[in-house]
């Protein structure tokens, strides 16, 4: 009996919850019915009312998909018909709606929402007949432009566009592919004309993102090698457009697009829902030959790289399967790790971009994280070794040096990787080789590849005791500007390896200062080449450690303005070694809490203890933070953001988050920074990259949204954008300060617009926001209740509110009552956004809800006197006065009592008098 009884109870349950409008719940009781259930009917009946709940959670493609189980069961279900019909509206397809509601009225012929909903679609599909057939022939008319010789070229342009703008949206997209699209725009392809590919680029990758049938029709007939092809032109603008489209066929191909597209979807693919394996390996071999291959232009190299970087390792490390990046390993390595070796000084190099070789090494990092074992890991550097040895060639320096650059590309990549071949024998007196050459080239390559060796201070021990020495020697000795900043980097790194701390220096008194004003001189020189300049940059990286050198550049607006040119310039290598600088300036690097027993008992065992500089104390960090300011940092760390993700990598991005936080501080500054686009830098900031760099920015983004307009700070589309990094404060895990400044930044958003407080219901801030007004810290409660105050407006928390068997009402009227006076009155403002409400429940015909909403009354009048005043000043007067004179009844007289309670209470407290006689 208990397996029969098992849905049933399941069935009922589900209904309680549904009718109660708890939608989740309910679909788990309805779920549990359907495993449990055996009985075809009974079945139908669940998989109906499941359907309902779907299509209230607006899931229409399961509520579509339960609705046709009911109706396969039986065909007349009249309820599961017109549900079905309701989701497929909702999903655009109109004529089989049409069909549904068709049947619908057939069965039930005087039903007017049958009837009504039948006219409505009619109508919608008539005008669809009529959009359709208007943008087939507009189609066609801008295809005919552009094949046009006789078209001008603004008339040319303007068609292109259209194309472009129509192929974004879905059924303009289908329009275009369905009216022999794909052809024609490799047609405009094949007419060599920039303005004609770029167009035909952008189309087909608006009609294929998120679309597998479009997206394998593309792929087809375009074909990888056409692409590739494309992808290797000297024409930036061509090949970002024609990367995007390779990324857009392999997001659509991959399984990464779960929605349904119905017929047309199955005509295309047939079987097949995923790039085969084979498909995949094409791809990845035709990338993997263009990074190596001449023909390729450096921005066609740039992309290719950033396509491998993006989909061959492992997004989720969990997920044990890293075959692609073992393939790309056994196929393409060696191919990489040529392309870190160039070196452009060099005649018959291949075609590079300032950030081609830093891209490769972000690469080969990642393809060695991704590695799940020891062997394999042993087989990547082994591969890497090798190829290294082979280009060592004592009769041919330029092998050589592409042997060393080779390593100092791994050194920028997978460190412990070319740490450990650095050490191999022959490749330190390589360097010493390299550094005492005559050739400019050779020195350069050297010195570079010391500095490389030495980025890991606690690894730096080798370099400090042989490496000084010969870059001193370097540093006096040439005459050249090129190797001269190169050593003195190197001294700079090697001089930086005690951090902050002053009591580890590695140099002399003032030796860093010296440094430091040498790197700042180079840094000025307009001279100098942004390569060249981009060293003193990273000298400074390591000198800011020093608190005398941060002081000093901060000081110094001339060459705080020239890093920050250098930050917005092509060259996107300088980003992290700019990034570093302002960490180490701001101060806004994790310190560790010093305890003054530990510290105590650390002298006591003769033990290190680090010491802080007096330039590091709060009072000159704030300095350093306003000098900053002024000299225009929020504009370049809005420009650094922009960046490509395969330069501006995680740890970038959490020392940008870190920056914004620092200067975010002083509640004077936020006006500043947001006038300088530093609001809108953050989002990105907030939602990618490290969890400690997104908590970092949206805590700045909490501080922003606190104090300023947030239409002003977040204009556009963007400030809904802003609710997720807010919520994601509200947890126990962040600290008092940044669940206070969220809540004040939501309390913000949410006094904006109906639609921004359906967000922050969306992102489930609400439990969080009530827990909040729990809190025993004051001003945190007191932010909670003003937010909950902002959101009351809104009618899904006045729902909430009302619900039977809650205290949340309760608790307001409490909160009228705590000695905060600012707590009360946003306890009170709260409430009295239900003061209709209140009266109307007042009213109510309903007993059971009448007798409920006076005694929530007789609360509020008890709970605080400003509030009972305003209350009885209102129509609730008249309404209470009406109840209260009602004759008893058996039925009412609970409502009644509670109306003559709260006139007694008013009387009471002097608020209304007894009339006398």
């Amino acid at each position: 009996m208990s397996q029969i009884a098992d849905p049933v109870q399941f069935k009922e349950e589900g209904n309680k919850h549904f009718q109660a409008g708890e939608i989740d719940k309910a679909i788990e009781c309805y779920t549990k019915a359907i495993k449990s259930c055996k009985d075809k009917k009974a079945l139908a009946v669940i998989y109906r009312n499941r359907s309902a709940c779907f299509l209230k959670k607006e899931n229409y493609n399961n509520a579509v998909s339960d609705a046709s189980k009911a109706i396969d069961v039986d065909a007349a279900d009249i309820k599961a018909l017109y549900r079905r019909c309701q989701a497929l509206e909702k999903l655009g397809k109109l004529d089989m709606a049409f069909k549904d509601v068709q049947r619908c009225a057939t069965l039930e012929p005087k039903n007017k929402t049958f009837l009504e909903t039948l006219r409505r679609l009619g109508a919608d599909i008539q005008q669809k007949l009529k959009t359709t057939f208007s943008t087939d022939s507009r189609v066609q008319n801008m295809f005919d432009i552009l094949f046009s010789d006789e078209s001008d070229k603004e008339k040319q342009e303007k068609a292109a566009n259209n194309l472009i703008v129509l192929a974004r949206e879905d059924a303009g997209a289908e329009r275009i592919f369905q009216n022999n699209g794909v052809p024609l725009l490799v047609q405009l392809i094949d007419t060599g004309k920039p303005e004609m590919i770029l167009a035909a680029i952008r189309t087909l990758s608006g009609m294929c993102t998120g679309h597998r049938a479009r997206a394998t029709a593309i792929i087809h007939t375009v074909g990888i090698s056409k692409l590739c092809s494309i992808m290797a032109v000297d024409n930036e603008e061509i090949v970002l457009a024609t990367a995007n489209l390779f990324q857009c066929v392999y997001d659509s191909l991959s399984g990464g697009d779960k929605r349904n597209y119905g017929k047309e979807e199955a005509l295309v693919l047939g079987k097949r829902r995923h790039l085969s394996r084979f498909e995949f390996r094409d791809i990845l071999l035709a990338l993997l030959e263009m990074i190596a291959s001449k023909k390729v232009s450096g921005h066609g190299r740039d992309q290719a790289l950033n396509l491998l970087t993006k989909n061959v390792p492992r997004k989720d490390k969990k997920n044990t399967d890293n075959s692609k990046g073992l393939f790309t390993i056994d196929h393409g390595l060696k191919k990489i790790l040529k392309v870190c070796g160039q070196v452009p000084d060099l005649p018959d190099q291949l075609p590079l971009t300032e950030n081609t070789q830093l891209i490769a090494s972000v690469l080969l990092n990642k393809l060695y994280d991704d590695m799940r074992c020891d062997p394999e890991r042993d087989h990547f550097r082994d591969t890497c070794d090798e190829y290294i040895k082979s280009k060592f060639d004592p009769n041919d320096m330029d092998r050589n040096i592409h042997a060393i650059n080779t390593l100092s590309g791994i050194l920028q990549g997978p460190f412990d990787v070319g740490n450990v071949l650095a050490g191999r024998q022959g490749v330190m007196e390589m360097m010493v080789a390299l550094c005492g050459s005559e050739r400019e080239v050779d020195q350069l390559v050297a010195v570079e590849a010391l500095i490389h060796a030495s980025t890991k201070t606690s690894k730096a021990s080798f370099f400090i005791s042989n490496g000084v020495t010969l870059l001193k020697d370097m540093y006096k000795k040439t005459k050249n500007e090129k190797i001269k900043i190169r050593a003195l980097v190197g001294l700079c790194k090697l001089g930086s390896a005690g951090g902050d701390d002053y009591s580890m220096r590695q140099f002399a008194e003032g030796s860093t200062e010296k440094l430091a004003k040498q790197c700042r001189k180079w840094l000025c020189n307009p001279t100098l080449d942004v390569r060249t300049r981009k060293w003193a940059v990273e000298g400074l990286a390591y000198l800011t450690n020093d608190a005398d050198v941060k002081d000093d550049f901060v000081e110094d607006e001339a060459a705080l303005r020239a890093m920050f040119e250098l930050a917005k310039s092509k060259d996107k290598t300088i980003l992290y070694a700019v990034a570093c600088t302002l960490v180490n300036c701001t101060n806004s690097y994790d310190k560790k809490e010093i305890i003054p027993e530990m510290v105590q008992l650390a002298k006591f065992s003769k033990q290190h203890v680090p010491e802080q500089h007096p330039k590091d104390k709060k009072d000159f960090i704030e300095r350093r933070v306003k000098r900053l300011l002024k000299a225009g940092v929020t504009s370049a760390l809005a420009v650094m953001v922009k960046a490509d993700n395969s330069i501006l990598t995680d740890q970038t991005k959490e020392m940008l988050a870190r920056v914004f936080l620092a200067l975010a501080e002083d509640i004077k500054d936020r006006g500043t920074i947001v006038a300088q686009g530093g609001g809108r830098a953050l989002l990105p900031l907030a939602l990618e990259g490290t969890d400690k760099g997104k908590i970092k920015a949206s805590h700045a983004l909490a501080k922003i949204a606190a104090v300023s307009n947030p239409e002003i700070a977040f204009p556009a589309e963007r400030i809904y954008e802003v609710v997720r990094p807010l919520v994601s404060l509200l947890n126990t895990e962040r600290d008092g300060l940044e669940n206070f400044e969220a809540l004040l930044g939501l309390t913000n958003l949410a006094a904006l617009n109906d639609k921004l407080r359906v967000k922050i219901l969306k992102e489930k801030a609400l439990p969080e926001i009530e827990n909040y007004m729990f809190e025993e810290h004051d001003q945190i409660r007191q932010a909670a209740t003003e937010c909950m105050c902002n959101l009351v407006c809104c009618k899904e928390v006045q729902d909430r509110y009302l619900e039977d068997g809650n205290d949340k009402l309760k608790l307001l009227v409490l909160l009228c009552g705590e000695d905060d006076v600012q707590l009360q009155r946003a306890a009170a403002g709260a409430l009295f956004h239900w003061l209709e409400i209140i009266q109307r429940l007042c009213i109510h015909d309903n007993p059971e809800i009448q007798h409920r909403g006076l005694v929530t009354v007789f609360n509020m009048l008890d709970a605080d006197e400003q509030l009972a005043k305003k209350l009885i000043e209102c129509e609730l007067l008249e309404i209470l006065t009406y109840v209260a004179k009602l004759e008893d009844n058996p039925k009412k007289q609970d409502a009644i009592n509670a109306a003559r309670a709260c006139l007694s209470r008013a009387m009471d407290t002097g608020l209304i008098k007894p009339f006398s006689n």
